[in-house]
């Protein structure tokens, strides 16, 4: 019998074990090609990296790529015929006024190749560069957003300070060795300020109790607001921001811009909000936690409840 459960054991992590190669080949192949393509331009990787990152976020038919950047078929080929091709000389296609350029070597613009796409793209926002005059008002121009070009500042930032692609570790938000309880509180109905719905989860415990980071960011927000009382806003690499709110108190060091990781302190459990500047009382001490995606168009918030049953599982203390 035990040796039937080793062995089942064993098979039962297997894919797990694959999954995982699979992935560390997939952040090392995209890490090369981002260190090549800085190496001829004038970007370094980390800037290329969060780029790539903003539009893997906001795109979804990438299967079988490297990267998420997708470039419009009109802006590839220009006035170029391109009915059922992907790809022409590069010759061609800047004689049509194409932007799409070769990136390896091949004398061909593939709009399907992660390298000629890559360096096609910086090349791109290079030129818009040298024309608008910083990179910010290139991105701005680039995707017609101004929120764009702040994501890809906050993630490159992200991408500096930890030097990894692999940014997907995730911790639970509150200290387990305190004592905390929580439920599936979503979509409940709120009264101050309106009526209006509960877009978020809440985790009881004592004041005091450490708040810690579900991941990889950067604090966007730090303060107060009247119905969040001390808040903190962390926006990761993968677009998602973290909204942390009713805070006694903020972890020292903790300021906006300052660059966290999986489970560190960034503050502690109270019972802020509700009212102006300092109020705190007028419910149980609680963590309210929210998060909330950008697709490139807007935010919208969704249920953290089963994402925080499964950090809790995976973290330790």
């Amino acid at each position: 019998m035990r040796k039937f459960l080793c062995l089942l054991i064993i098979l039962l992590s297997i894919p797990m074990t694959v999954q995982a190669e699979e992935e560390d080949n997939e952040y090392l192949e995209r890490m090369g090609l981002y260190r090549k393509t800085a190496a001829v331009t004038d970007l370094p990787w980390y800037s290329l990296a969060a780029m790539d990152q903003y539009e893997r976020n906001i795109n979804e038919d990438i299967e079988g790529r490297i990267t998420g950047i997708i470039i419009k078929p009109e802006t590839w080929f220009g006035l170029l015929h391109f009915d059922n091709e992907r790809k022409h000389s590069e010759e061609a296609i800047q004689l049509f006024g194409g932007k799409g350029m070769d990136g390896n070597g091949d004398g061909i613009a593939d709009i399907q190749d992660d390298e000629d796409v890559l360096f096609t793209y910086a090349s791109i926002i290079q030129q818009l560069t040298e024309k608008e005059g910083t990179i910010q008002k290139a991105l701005e121009v680039y995707y017609d957003r101004e929120k764009a070009a702040d994501l890809i500042a906050l993630m490159e930032k992200i991408f500096h300070k930890f030097q990894t692609l692999d940014l997907s570790e995730r911790s639970f938000i509150v200290s387990k060795n305190f004592n905390y309880s929580y439920r599936n509180t979503w979509g409940d109905s709120r009264g101050y300020g309106g009526r209006r719905i509960h877009e978020g989860t809440d985790i009881f415990a004592s004041y005091g109790t450490p708040v810690k980071s579900a991941s990889y960011g950067i604090v966007e927000i730090k303060g107060w607001n009247k119905y969040g009382g001390w808040r903190i806003g962390i926006r990761d690499a993968y677009n998602i921001y973290h909204y942390y709110a009713h805070l006694n108190s903020f972890e020292e060091g903790i300021e906006e811009g300052t660059l966290v990781e999986p489970g560190q302190v960034i503050g502690y459990v109270g019972s802020t909000g509700y009212g102006p500047e300092g109020t705190q009382g007028k419910f149980p001490p609680h963590l309210h936690y929210g998060i909330y995606k950008d697709n490139g168009k807007y935010e919208w918030a969704y249920d953290p409840y089963p994402s925080l049953r499964r950090w809790e599982r995976n973290t330790n203390g």
